[in-house]
């Protein structure tokens, strides 16, 4: 797909506060690319501003944790995939949230949310929520270079079910509903799948979720696997926009 920095041929991909002419990645990323990835000068490499803008550059000097990088191209705006897609998951045990918001991001997701349902095994305090979510929005942005996405995925904090009352565009999954092959494109253009705890949604939770059932196999899914595949499901149904913007 044309415009996508995943399909420009680069050795590595990174984030960046500016697209300039000339920079230098002397952070955490400059000691991975000269230390870990070893690059060296004439190589090339795409960054991103992680708001949907990219730009190609070639290595022009390599020290100790620093790459110096000058740019190879002209910015492009990476395609917007429409509908928007976002997932509100609700939180499970361990790190299985990590795993979630990692594969969620690889699969190109837009915004994705955690639900703090009551029948979740997990619970968090407002504190640990807090510690969490921002390493979940960590692992998004890892994720998010590891893929060569131009767009880090939104992570929001953690947040019960009841608040997506009325939220255009839901889809919950949901055993007993039909193929994604059915669902209607949604009028606002976003579409945000809901997956419960393996305990279900309790009746008041339920009943806040108005909206679209999707089918996501014969079989019994984890919590953690129903957000992954639901996503891949959704995705494939999406499309990039005609024109895109940052």
């Amino acid at each position: 797909m044309a415009g996508f920095a995943a399909r420009y041929p680069a050795v590595a991909h990174t984030f960046v506060p500016a697209l300039d002419d000339d920079v230098t990645l002397d952070d955490e990323t400059g000691h991975h690319l000269s230390r870990v990835r070893r690059l060296r000068p004439g190589d090339v490499l795409t960054a991103a501003d992680g708001r949907g803008t990219w730009r190609p550059y070639e290595v022009t000097r390599v020290t100790p944790g620093s790459v110096d990088v000058r740019a190879h191209d002209a910015p492009v705006v990476e395609p917007r995939l429409t509908p928007r897609l976002v997932v509100a998951f609700a939180l499970t045990k361990g790190a299985k949230p990590d795993l979630v918001v990692q594969k969620l991001t690889e699969l190109g997701v837009d915004g994705v949310a955690v639900l703090a349902a009551r029948r979740s095994v997990a619970q968090w305090s407002d504190e640990r929520a807090g510690t969490a979510v921002a390493r979940l929005r960590r692992i998004a942005r890892d994720a998010a270079a590891q893929c060569r996405r131009a767009r880090v995925p939104e992570v929001d904090g953690v947040r019960p079910v009841t608040e997506l009352r009325g939220r255009p565009g839901l889809v919950v999954a949901d055993p007993g509903g039909d193929g994604a092959d059915v669902l209607a494109v949604p009028a606002d253009g976003e579409w945000v799948l809901v997956v419960g705890p393996e305990g279900g949604f309790d009746p008041d939770e339920a009943a806040a979720l108005e909206g679209d059932r999707v089918c996501l196999g014969p079989h019994v899914l984890r919590a953690e696997t129903a957000a992954i595949a639901g996503a891949a499901v959704l995705t494939t149904w999406r499309a990039p926009i005609a024109r895109p913007s940052a």
